[in-house]
C-alpha cells in the first residue's frame, strides 16, 4: 500500500484514489502559498528595515544592487532571529510536498471519470508554474480537462479546514526550524575547524 491508499475515514468521500491524491495536492498547494506569503512578508519587512541605518535609508530611497547585496548577507535573520530563514525553508518543504503529489500521479490509478478529472486538474495546475504554458501539450491537456468537466461536472474543492492547514504549516515550520538550527550548528563547527 502506498501513502495515497484510502484511509478509512476518507473512504466514503474518496472512492477513487486519484480524488484522494488531488485533495491532498490541493491542500499542499494551499499551504505552500500561505508559507510563500509569510516568507514574502518577512522579506519585505527585512528589505525596508534591515536594522542597519544606512541600508534602511538606501532601501527606503529605492537604491538598487548595493542594498540588495548587503541585505542578502542579513537574510539569515530578521530582528536577530532566524525567522526569515525558517520561513524560507518551510516554504521549500511545503512546495516539495506538493511536488511529491504531482510525481505520484503515474502511480495512482483513477477508477472513475471524476478521478481522471482530478489527475488532469493536478497536471493543468502545474502548468501555471512553467515558463510558457501556451506550448504543446498544455493547451491540449487543458482542452481535454474542459471537455471532461463538461461531461462529469466540476469536482470542486472544499477549502481545507483551518485547523488542518495550521497543523500542516506548523509541521513544515518545525522541520524548517530544525534544519536551520542544524545548518547553523554545522556552519559554526566548520568555522571552528571541528568538522572533517
Amino acid at each position: 500500500m502506498d501513502r495515497f491508499d484510502r484511509q478509512p475515514a476518507l473512504e466514503s468521500r474518496f472512492d477513487d484514489r486519484a480524488l484522494y491524491l488531488w485533495s491532498h495536492q490541493q491542500r499542499a498547494h494551499h499551504v505552500a502559498l500561505l508559507l510563500c506569503r509569510i516568507q514574502q512578508r518577512l522579506e519585505s519587512r527585512m528589505l525596508v528595515n534591515t536594522g542597519i541605518p544606512v541600508l534602511t535609508d538606501l532601501a527606503a530611497s529605492g537604491s538598487g544592487n548595493s542594498v540588495r547585496a548587503a541585505q542578502i548577507a542579513a537574510w539569515q535573520t530578521v530582528d536577530g532571529s532566524p525567522e526569515f530563514a525558517v520561513a524560507r525553508e518551510a516554504e521549500v518543504l511545503a512546495v516539495t510536498e506538493e511536488l511529491k503529489h504531482l510525481d505520484a500521479i503515474p502511480d495512482v490509478t483513477a477508477t472513475s471519470l471524476a478521478g481522471v478529472v482530478a489527475k488532469l486538474e493536478i497536471i493543468v495546475g502545474a502548468d501555471r508554474e512553467i515558463d510558457d504554458p501556451s506550448d504543446f501539450p498544455w493547451p491540449h491537456i487543458a482542452s481535454v480537462l474542459r471537455d471532461m468537466k463538461a461531461i462529469v461536472g466540476d469536482i470542486g474543492m472544499d477549502r481545507p479546514e483551518r485547523a488542518t492547514v495550521r497543523a500542516d504549516i506548523a509541521r513544515h515550520w518545525e522541520a524548517a526550524a530544525k534544519l536551520v538550527a542544524a545548518l547553523k550548528e554545522e556552519d559554526a563547527l566548520e568555522r571552528c575547524g571541528q568538522t572533517g
